[in-house]
């Protein structure tokens, strides 16, 4: 089930259902790029039928309105609009990747909102004290934040020329990705189902613009408006330890400074090993309190 949501300041929000109407209910905060479309394939909603996964477009991406200079932060404000309006209570976050801080944003800044957070694979911020932001991170990674960093139109360009080669084929995007992965990640991406939710992600994503992907990348080297050590609720915090575009140094700083986190580093693996993690991950999400512990 597809919605168009109006927020308080006139933007359109594109979000969609799938599951259980009445089950618990997971917000998803998709990666960089991204749309609805990303983070949860087919098969795992399929072996999840008590949860209520409810993803949406970032402003700038598939359907969504554009958020001109938003913040990482912001993605609270858009996420308790539509939890308001689809009368949600109490929820959870999932974010991989690029999406990971915002869920994070929806822990720090909706506490009693956000009943649990998952942050896998997430960056850290850029100004985070003591941790040499760019060490592990492969090379094509550093050469793309060095440029946003230092010459965002040149970057801007960029996006707008490899967003536009992607609508023609999507599946440029991974070949182009594979320089920076590890062989298990590129066996992940490689298996149907996460292939081919990937090329369908880029597909919508970016099929009108390459906005969301730039405001993202804007975002997420910039201030992101709440600290990490401010989150008060539970947080699963998953990594691989072979990850080379958020490198495990930004794991352990994040791990660090969250009070109530879960750390898990898994040894053996990348950044889309994350993926494969998600039926624990949504175990853990939705378990009832009496179960487990926060």
């Amino acid at each position: 089930m597809v919605h168009g949501i109006r927020t308080q300041d006139g933007r359109r929000l594109t979000v969609e259902e799938h599951g259980d109407p009445d089950g618990s209910p997971v917000v998803l905060l998709h990666g960089t790029p991204g749309c609805r479309f990303g983070l949860v394939p087919r098969d795992v909603v399929a072996a999840h039928p008590h949860i209520r996964f409810i993803a949406y477009d970032r402003p700038g991406y598939g359907d969504s309105d554009r958020l001109p200079g938003r913040r990482v932060a912001d993605a609270a404000r858009d996420v308790a609009e539509l939890a308001g309006a689809l009368g949600l209570g109490r929820f959870s976050v999932l974010g991989h990747s690029g999406g990971a801080p915002h869920a994070l944003a929806c822990a720090a800044l909706l506490p009693s909102r956000v009943r649990r957070a998952a942050a896998l694979a997430s960056p850290a911020p850029p100004d985070a004290r003591d941790l040499r932001w760019f060490d592990g991170m492969a090379a094509s990674q550093v050469e793309e934040y060095t440029r946003a960093l230092t010459d965002p139109l040149a970057f801007a360009g960029r996006l707008d020329a490899r967003a536009a080669d992607i609508r023609r084929d999507p599946a440029q995007l991974l070949v182009s990705l594979r320089d920076g992965l590890t062989d298990s990640d590129r066996r992940t991406v490689s298996t149907p189902a996460v292939g081919e939710m990937l090329l369908r992600t880029y597909r919508e994503a970016l099929r009108g613009s390459s906005y969301g992907w730039l405001d993202d990348g804007l975002a997420l080297l910039s201030g992101w408006g709440f600290d990490p050590a401010a989150v008060t609720r539970p947080v699963l915090l998953w990594h691989g330890a072979q990850d080379t575009l958020s490198p495990v140094g930004h794991f352990t700083w994040l791990a660090d400074r969250i009070p109530r986190v879960r750390p898990v580093l898994q040894q053996d693996t990348g950044h889309f090993g994350a993926l494969e993690a998600l039926p624990a991950v949504l175990d853990w999400l939705c378990a009832p309190p009496e179960r487990t512990t926060s």
